[in-house]
């Protein structure tokens, strides 16, 4: 299994993550995601800056690892017309090292155009449409498309890298698995589900399955299960309720009976590489092929983070 690294723009400013990304690919990281926010999860959390502008720095500050959207909405914040343009000029920009991860998004961050949040299945075929807009214009094609969600005329991406942006999507269940396989060169999920991993293959004839998982590495024990249920305990709720609610405050509230010792059962904490090695053998025997880590709380000692991970993290994982 390949092990990445999430830059968490939720938690980081810009120049932040920018370090991070350098950092993470000398401590050997395999590849980095980036998350694409408007708004934090969380007010402690504390920051989501744009990044689309973030990423074209962090691809003149690493050279080897591969970089990618986990994940963009292309829905309603952005038309997929321009998320196209922007994944082959990331692409261009990194050397092809640069992989498209598309999702049906957050009302968290799309509410912010005044457009509303559609229902799931809505946002299933808004999510159909622009992977057929921005497949055909990755593939270099003129496309004119018209369909129940949006209109795109005459388009055509003049800057296109050797290699064609390959687009992963992040999918639920099988509903899902079975409109976007089809479509899609890897699948992202944040759950070890076996089944789900059974069914990509299925669909998808095989490919990518990619994974993420929250950490909390300290020397503190107690600190760090402070500070991972100040900044995590919103993914108590499980992305049914987490894609509906508008903003922070409504995550504050509907995670205000959440307790510390909740959130550190379901996300490692603490100074040790075992419990870290036995989350991550869950999405291996699941069937997965790549797992990014988050390590929440980066901010707080990136530089410890980063040598635990080359010195004893990294060497765990792959020798598991």
């Amino acid at each position: 299994m390949r092990i990445g690294y999430t830059l968490m723009t939720e938690q980081s400013g810009p120049r932040e993550l920018v370090a991070h990304a350098g950092a993470a690919e000398r401590a050997g990281f395999d590849f980095e995601v980036m998350s694409d926010h408007y708004f934090p999860w969380l007010e402690e959390q504390g920051h989501s800056p744009y990044a689309w502008s973030t990423l074209g720095a962090v691809t003149q500050v690493t050279e080897r690892v591969e970089l990618m959207t986990y994940v963009t909405a292309p829905i309603i914040r952005y038309h997929p017309a321009v998320v196209a343009q922007k994944a082959a000029t990331v692409g261009l920009l990194s050397g092809d090292r640069f992989t498209l991860g598309l999702g049906a998004g957050e009302n968290l961050n799309e509410h912010v155009v005044g457009d509303g949040w559609p229902p799931v299945n809505v946002r299933h075929e808004m999510l159909d449409e622009s992977l057929r807009i921005i497949r055909g214009l990755l593939d270099g094609e003129s496309v004119t498309f018209t369909g129940r969600h949006y209109r795109v005329n005459s388009a055509k991406l003049w800057d296109l890298a050797a290699r064609r942006v390959p687009i992963a999507t992040a999918v639920s269940g099988s509903q899902s698995v079975n409109r976007f396989g089809p479509l899609s060169d890897a699948m992202i999920a944040v759950e070890p589900n076996e089944e789900l991993c059974r069914s990509w293959d299925a669909t998808s004839g095989g490919s990518r399955k990619i994974g993420q998982l929250p950490i909390a590495w300290g020397r503190d024990r107690d600190a760090v299960r402070k500070r991972a249920w100040e900044q995590f305990r919103w993914f108590a709720g499980g992305w049914t309720v987490n894609a509906e609610l508008p903003g922070p405050a409504g995550f504050a509230a509907a995670t205000q009976y959440v307790r510390q010792e909740d959130v550190a059962a379901a996300i490692p904490c603490g100074p040790d590489v075992g419990p870290i090695v036995e989350s991550v053998t869950a999405f291996a025997e699941a069937g997965f092929t790549d797992l990014a880590l988050v390590q929440v709380g980066i901010d707080e000692d990136p530089d410890g983070f980063f040598a635990f991970a080359e010195r004893e993290l990294l060497p765990a994982l792959r020798a598991s």
